[in-house]
């Protein structure tokens, strides 16, 4: 199997086609909140603070709890600044968190909020005994909690194997976000019809941002000013995605929440931008395809 070259082809920005906006609009803010659950039982997918003798210990209680932070308080405070500046947020979640943390998942279908699949249960899905049932399932367990199936997929640590982008299509998701590689979306072929790949970011993610890099809290707002600058000029030309990707763990702490309300408020002040879930994109840019012809 070829991968992923003959899925996906490569395109030179300057080549293609211009996408256009509708109100004039230059540039697509998508906001995307990652809700996950980890497994007490297992290692810890990330840490903060290492065990003593640098031990792997089972259960890691202090990184458990780090990320669980987010699930009890650093959600809510994310959620209040979106809501404050009325962006329908992204919501990329583990089906299992419908169940573990309903509360949350209920707030966020409230809130009309897009649910975008993110595996079962966070976990590498080259460690899955059966991907195409977590898959499967990851689907039908938000179908059953929002009464909607997922467009979107971003895949745990945004992680594939060569059958990934097939069982995908397959299953009935219409995008995938694992594909950092564009700012504008585009189709990836698949064995069962095309993917559209939406512009995610581990760039304005602070997960690379903030716990593998080790910036300031200042530095999200100094990041997202900078970035947006820049796609916006360009965006006069060809419409941009702009995306940005936060944790509850890590931008739902109180010393960095005021960066990421200082970002919304700078970003709300601007003309010619729209705040779009990954859904809207998606419908947005097949009309717009089609209509190029």
């Amino acid at each position: 199997m070829a991968f992923p070259r003959e899925q996906i082809a490569y395109s030179a920005v300057i080549d293609r086609p211009t996408l256009r906006l509708p109100k004039s609009a230059r540039v697509v803010v998508w906001t995307i909140v990652n809700v996950e659950e980890w497994d007490i039982q297992g290692p810890m997918l990330r840490t903060v603070l290492p065990p003593p003798g640098g031990a792997q210990v089972i259960p890691d209680v202090p990184n458990f709890a780090w990320f669980e932070y987010g699930m009890r308080v650093g959600f809510w405070r994310l959620k209040s600044v979106l809501d404050k500046h009325k962006i329908k947020a992204t919501l990329a979640i583990n089906g299992s968190v419908c169940v573990s943390y309903p509360r949350i998942a209920e707030a966020a279908k409230n809130a009309d909020w897009e649910f975008m699949g993110h595996g079962f249960i966070q976990k590498p899905v080259h460690l899955l005994e059966d991907q195409r049932e977590a898959i499967r399932k990851s689907m039908e367990v938000i179908r059953k909690f929002t009464g909607k199936a997922p467009s979107g997929w971003l895949g745990p640590g945004l992680t594939e194997t060569e059958q990934t982008l097939d069982l995908l299509a397959e299953a009935g998701f219409h995008y995938v976000a694992d594909w950092v590689n564009d700012d504008q979306p585009y189709e990836i072929k698949t064995a069962h019809g095309p993917l559209v790949s939406l512009p995610y970011s581990v760039e304005l993610n602070d997960i690379p941002m903030m716990i593998l890099q080790h910036h300031e809290a200042e530095e999200f707002f100094r990041r997202a000013k900078d970035q947006f600058e820049t796609l916006y000029a360009e965006g006069a030309k060809s419409a941009r995605v702009m995306a940005i990707a936060v944790h509850p763990y890590i931008s739902g702490v109180p010393h960095r929440i005021k960066y990421f309300e200082k970002t919304y408020a700078y970003l709300k002040k601007q003309k010619h931008v729209l705040f779009w879930t990954g859904e809207q994109i998606l419908d947005w840019y097949r009309k717009d395809r089609k209509a190029e012809g």
